[in-house]
């Protein structure tokens, strides 16, 4: 039986400084839930004060409606993967995945099954009685895998696991513990600094800055919506572009790129300012008529789409995505172009509170 985790108003203090401030979240019942920001934000104080390795100084954690504050790490029914696996070395694979059911007291005779299970569950059943240093990287994360998995925890936590693999066993792993995660569904709360790891793997994301949460969404609008410029920049590749809002009339507000170019758009609540656009590279294209002077510097064909890198008139060096479905040929470096926005997509923020105000 899988748990909501509940955060609320969780403080933890190192002396004078105070690594996260008044987080809370509400995660699901087998959900997968991913904590994601840069070194340092907090992400992994976090991860550690659900699993009971860091106190609590402010706040409550709660497993459905139990407060477990003061819970031992052992009695908290969690599963842990380590970012360094953490597997014995003298023990080998099945060894190493019966550990936990040995300090659960499982019955014995219960134990062969239940761990040729879970090495099944990972396909690695064939190095059962392989050593850790027989392993490569990949299979050695797998056997951390197993071993979490095996004792059938209510909540599972996993520390940045595939960061000291390389870029392609990282792919097949995260595809190997979203699959084997929704095939068990127990809620899992997972860290990484990985962006692309975090929109592939999550049900939804929260992303953290200086001990604080940004927002939180499903992948989808944690990168299409993005309520705050630091969710903006920190997610994929955004585009600012500085820019004054006129919006008395904020379903049809006018936003003035520097005198160069005008648009119209709508925002949810009356505002006039300066203020700032952000745009993927995907939601810019070349327009024929009107838009932002500027000329390609250089051209990058990527199969699927070609990527313009484009020196703007007034000296900004801004990317723009075009993909190959839509068009037949590459622009060659050194055009001048004119670029547009497609303003149903695109975030405008204020430039002094950078929050969002374009709906």
């Amino acid at each position: 039986m899988s748990h909501a985790v509940i955060i609320k108003d969780a403080v933890k203090k190192y002396g004078d400084f105070t690594a996260l401030k008044q987080v809370s979240l509400d995660i699901r019942p087998g959900e997968f839930f991913t904590l994601l920001g840069p070194s340092g934000c907090g992400k992994t104080t976090l991860l550690r004060m659900i699993a009971g390795f860091n106190t609590v100084d402010g706040g409550e954690i709660r497993f459905d409606d139990k407060v477990i504050n003061n819970v031992e790490a052992h009695k908290r029914d969690i599963g842990m993967v380590f970012q360094n696996y953490a597997i014995f070395p003298h023990l080998t694979v099945a060894e190493n995945v019966a550990y936990g059911l040995k300090a659960r007291k499982v019955p014995k005779q219960e134990i062969p099954g239940r761990v040729e299970e879970a090495l099944k569950l990972v396909q690695i059943e064939k190095l059962k009685d392989r050593k850790p240093n027989e392993l490569s990287g990949g299979q050695q994360q797998r056997v951390a895998l197993a071993r979490a998995f095996v004792i059938e925890p209510s909540v599972l936590l996993m520390d940045e696991p595939l960061s000291n693999l390389d870029a392609k066993l990282r792919v097949q792993m995260r595809t190997v513990i979203k699959k084997l995660q929704k095939r068990l569904g127990i809620t899992t709360v997972y860290v990484t600094h990985d962006q692309e790891e975090a929109l592939a793997i999550s049900d939804r994301i929260a992303v953290m800055k200086e001990g604080r949460i940004m927002q939180v969404g499903t992948p989808e609008q944690i990168y299409k919506k993005p309520e705050n410029a630091f969710v903006a920049g920190f997610i994929g590749t955004s585009n600012f572009v500085d820019c004054q809002v006129q919006g008395d009339n904020p379903e049809n507000a006018v936003v003035d790129i520097k005198g160069s170019h005008t648009l119209k758009a709508a925002l949810k609540t009356p505002y006039t300012g300066e203020a700032f656009l952000s745009a993927r590279p995907e939601q810019l294209f070349f327009d024929e008529k009107e838009g932002l002077p500027g000329v390609i510097s250089l051209s990058t064909f990527l199969g699927d789409f070609i990527e313009y890198e484009i020196q703007l008139d007034g000296g900004q060096t801004i990317q723009l995505n075009e993909y190959t479905k839509d068009v037949h040929t590459v622009r060659p470096d050194g055009e001048r172009v004119l670029i547009n926005f497609n303003m149903n997509a695109v975030s405008i923020y204020r430039a002094d509170t950078q929050e969002v105000i374009s709906q």
